[in-house]
């Protein structure tokens, strides 16, 4: 074997490269749940109500569509560079978003930052697939579920504290939700760019402009259906089906183009390995279910329990402990025993039965409760979304490493999307109807109270619940009734989801992990030895 094959890092090296990829990673999740806190502070600022979502939904467009570029095209030009273009692009981003004068400004900005984002949570596990054999791989898993774990807690509690002080060092403070992400991204770049050397596959380039055209302009109207037109409008509005068509006429154009491309964005042949389509699907149910736990009980602690958005960004800890510890646990399990399926089986049960105990949350739910089906939640994410990505890695050929992990991504962040608009649109369902019910219940119980209201107070709850507060008593106990009855249909409806994803990984074939001397000979092999 060449000297420059024999690529094996020490696990200090590996430390280090590790400090910079989920520094980046980090910021990347963080951007994902930060803005929502702050939200108000910035629409206040701009005046810019009618766009207000545009602020999340253009992060989260551009991050998805481009994950599944990355992976192809790291495999093609290189893993560091391509992870520094990332790097820099989500710095220009996040320092023009701090910057924006106005809303249009801040949402074009926002989707410049997610076009970086999707390079540097796709990246991540691709490079740690290429200098860790898949055997060893297990050890390093609690360091990405800590990731996970502390963006979940870490996003709305900073969100929070930024948007609640006017200035800070002369400076807006929601404006800081972006600037502090420049000297840990600078750090993350530096890191990278000084340890980060994986040799470069040397061969003829044919990049399939057309492909990444057709998947971007596929994947961004089905990405405005799911988020936007279909909650926002109706899933039987024109628009909404306008979007879903073209978006899926396109994807049809996507697939032929993919089967006369020379080398693809998306190889159709990894469509026939098992391990790829069941973790695909896998990584999408997960998705679903992670934010619609994520999304979901943070907003009941704030509307039902009155947290501050700070502190129900803290009360969300016990989910993050779930998912670091079981990432640990599940992780060293498998770097010394080299089984991986038990796990994803294991930690979709674990979601659906913590997202069954959430369907228990009453107004008056203690704490330690809701504590105890928060850990269950992140449990099950700890056991499975780290692992399936493991039995990924192990079941491609190294060419496809890089297109395999980031379409991984992608799926799950397909299936976050698909998760929080349809948990959203189930949960404003619910309200409309059970407040409805509640009122009149209330009108023949004690009208005087329900009379004493103004009805555009009561019609603008759904759309901000902060006006609970200023309610009598009795219609406040009705409204926060409906509000409560709402998540249960909520999480009963997630719970199938999540069911899913116990059949799905039954279905999943365990082969033995690759050790050291495996995955140098795959590199060898996918080499051809000619390496830079």
């Amino acid at each position: 074997m060449s000297k420059e094959l024999n690529t094996q890092h020490t696990h200090k090296e590996i430390m280090v490269i590790l400090g910079g990829l989920m520094t980046g990673m980090l910021l990347a999740a963080l951007d994902q749940t930060i803005v929502s806190t702050a939200l108000r502070n910035i629409v206040d600022e701009f005046h810019g109500l009618n766009h207000y979502t545009w602020v999340v939904t253009a992060y989260l467009l551009t991050s998805t569509a481009a994950t599944p570029l990355y992976g192809k095209i790291s495999d093609l030009y290189g893993r560091r560079i391509v992870f520094q273009f990332a790097t820099i692009t989500f710095l220009i981003g996040s320092a023009l978003a701090g910057a924006s004068q106005n809303m249009g400004q801040l949402i074009a900005t926002r989707a410049l930052q997610g076009l970086g984002a999707g390079g540097l949570m796709a990246l991540t596990f691709v490079i740690i697939g290429d200098i860790v054999p898949p055997r060893e791989r297990g050890r390093y898993q609690g360091y990405f579920g800590a990731v996970w774990g502390l963006s979940s807690v870490a996003g709305p509690l900073l969100g929070g504290y930024f948007s609640d002080h006017a200035t800070i060092l002369g400076v807006t403070g929601w404006r800081w939700i972006f600037y502090i992400n420049l000297p840990f991204g600078l750090v993350s770049l530096l890191v990278t760019s000084a340890v980060l050397h994986i040799p470069k596959i040397k061969r003829e380039h044919s990049v399939d402009y057309l492909g990444a055209f057709l998947l971007v302009v596929s994947v961004v109207p089905i990405l405005l259906t799911l988020s936007v037109y279909g909650p926002e409008h109706g899933w039987g509005d024109s628009r909404t089906i306008l979007y879903f068509v073209v978006g899926v006429i396109f994807g049809i154009l996507f697939y032929f183009q993919e089967k006369r491309a020379k080398e693809p964005i998306l190889p159709l042949h990894l469509f026939k390995n098992h391990t790829f389509n069941i973790t695909s699907l896998l990584g999408a149910v997960i998705g679903a279910g992670m934010f619609g736990a994520i999304v979901m009980l943070p907003l009941y602690l704030q509307v039902v329990k009155g947290y501050s958005a700070s502190s129900a960004g803290l009360k969300l800890i016990p989910l993050m402990l779930g998912i670091v510890t079981m990432s640990i646990f599940s992780g060293k399990y498998i770097t010394k025993h080299g089984h991986y399926k038990r796990f994803p089986i294991l930690g979709t049960l674990i979601m659906t039965l913590g997202l069954l105990a959430m369907t228990r949350l009453e107004i008056n739910t203690q704490y330690w409760e809701i504590s105890i089906f928060a850990i269950m939640v992140g449990m099950g994410l700890g056991l499975s979304m780290q692992t399936i990505v493991i039995a990924l890695q192990n079941a491609v050929e190294m060419r496809d490493m890089g297109v395999a992990t980031s379409s991984n991504t992608f799926f799950r962040s397909l299936g976050a999307v698909f998760g929080t608009a349809f948990f959203g649109s189930v949960l404003t369902n619910r309200l409309a109807h059970y407040m409805q019910v509640g009122f009149g219940e209330l009108a023949k119980s004690n009208p005087q109270a329900l009379a004493s209201v103004d009805p555009k107070k009561l019609k603008a709850l759904s759309s901000n619940s902060t006006l609970i507060k200023t309610l009598p008593a009795d219609v406040q106990h009705t409204v926060l009734q409906a509000f409560v009855n709402s998540f249960h249909v909520v999480f009963y409806a997630a719970a199938p989801i999540t069911v899913i994803g116990f059949l799905i990984a039954l279905k999943l074939r365990e082969t033995p992990l690759k050790t050291s001397h495996d995955y140098e000979k795959a590199k060898e092999d996918a080499s051809g030895e000619q390496f830079a």
